[in-house]
């Protein structure tokens, strides 16, 4: 495909392309084979450029991988966009175009402003998206694959997202089972910054909550499993501290949040345990979550004064509270998200009307000096000379719709007489 070039006309022609796969269309192991790790994005901005798009942006995440062009030939572009998803995915090209989405216009703004605003996300409302579609518009930039089409429209999402946020209660509440004990863990104890966890085996749901815990920005995590080997990759994984299993005890006195995910079938955290931890640490509250199936912690150490236990289901009813809480929100940020995209396409079409206008005067400067030029020391055949430049190409025009479509002419004559405020002529309609 050649490269992607603004037209000789007043505007370029170009306009917003999305090409991509997200959960919504596609497979799991179609996601999974097309996810770009940040390390390969770069590489794959390059083989854009290389394919001949001059404005591009690759998005990649757990929901979705979605080009955003600037093309100006939205079929061939689309087909060559496809072409490059199924080589990175390495999946015949009819597969990925039958799990895949082609968007334009107004269809493609829309989708951008969703997808930045969590819309259009697995989890409604979830945070991560703002930031990694700010990343992803900076590799472009860095890639040379930026531009004036996509860098305004990604702004503008990006400033519709944050007023979402701001304005309408879509993120307040979490949503998932991580989210819902983070947002304990923060009622109990404040800035996580401060506070430090102990995982107790691991499990899926274990090493979840670790992942969570750090990103929120924990001050300090340690990993305590009953076999020292899964405990050292465990603790290379989550890059964290290890503890043996006979250290478990005085490893609970130093952790504010305790992940109990063994699933061995005794109970890896009971009463007499807990009573001994809490006098330790001066009755400063200990919150448990029992990740594990069959459960990890005792029943009745919840009733243990300083000693706050929740089960997944517990987590779960809270981040049900939430989905429903975002669900019933969604309308709100919707009607934001129209009303961003309203002011966005009055920006645009005046930004298009003065470059309309900034290329007339172009045009009519250049005519001006040629004739100068050309009749300098006569006034009067250079005005004249002038005018008959300047009215070549409309008359030309003008000729050509008269022979032709007489609505294409109705609407010419209509533009001329409201650009110029001509009188109709006599015998018109007035």
């Amino acid at each position: 495909m050649s490269a992607v070039s603004p037209s000789a006309g007043l505007r370029d022609p170009a306009e917003l392309l999305i090409v991509g796969v997200s959960y919504k269309s596609a497979s799991f192991d179609l996601r999974e084979s097309l996810f770009q790790p940040e390390e390969a994005l770069p590489e794959r901005l390059a083989e854009l450029r290389a394919a001949g798009f001059g404005e591009a942006l690759l998005l990649s995440t757990c929901d979705r991988v979605e080009l955003l062009l600037a093309a100006a030939d939205l079929e061939a572009e689309a087909a060559v966009a496809r072409d490059r998803l199924a080589a990175w995915a390495g999946w015949p090209a009819e597969a990925v175009e039958a799990q895949s989405y082609a968007l334009s216009g107004e269809a493609a703004l829309r989708h951008l402003f969703a997808v930045a605003a969590a819309l259009d996300s697995q989890i409604l409302g979830e945070p991560q998206i703002l930031g990694q579609l700010r990343d992803s518009l900076r590799l472009a930039g860095e890639a040379g694959l930026g531009g004036p089409l996509i860098d305004r429209a990604v702004q503008a999402a990006l400033q519709a997202a944050r007023k979402v946020r701001g304005q309408t209660p879509l993120a307040e509440r979490p949503v998932t089972l991580a989210a819902a004990a983070l947002r304990v863990a923060r009622d109990l104890h404040g800035d996580l910054g401060r506070c430090s966890a102990l995982i107790l085996g691991l499990g899926e749901m274990g090493e979840l909550l670790a992942g969570e815990l750090r990103s929120a920005g924990l001050g300090d995590l340690a990993v305590c499993h009953p076999q020292e080997r899964r405990a050292q990759s465990a603790a290379l994984r989550l890059r964290c501290h290890r503890r043996s299993w006979e250290e478990r005890e005085a490893a609970l006195v130093g952790a504010d949040i305790v992940v109990a995910a063994s699933g061995s079938g005794r109970y890896a955290v009971d009463r007499e345990l807990v009573r001994r931890v809490l006098k330790r640490r001066r009755r400063k509250p200990l919150f448990l979550v029992d990740a594990a199936l069959p459960r990890d912690v005792e029943p009745g150490v919840e009733e243990i004064d300083g000693a706050f236990v929740y089960d997944l289901d517990d987590l779960e009813r809270l981040a049900q509270a939430g989905r429903s809480h975002r669900e019933s929100a969604a309308g709100a940020a919707w009607r934001l998200i129209d009303q961003e995209l309203r002011q966005f396409r009055r920006e645009q079409a005046e930004r298009e009307g003065l470059d309309a206008l900034l290329a007339l005067r172009r045009h009519a400067e250049a005519l001006r000096r040629d004739v100068l030029a050309e009749r300098g020391g006569d006034a009067e055949a250079a005005t004249r000379l002038l005018l008959n430049r300047l009215l070549h190409d409309p008359s030309e025009v003008l000729r050509a719709a008269a022979a032709g479509d007489p609505g294409e002419r109705a609407l010419l004559e209509k533009a001329l007489a409201r650009l110029f405020r001509l009188a109709p002529a006599r015998g018109e309609d007035q």
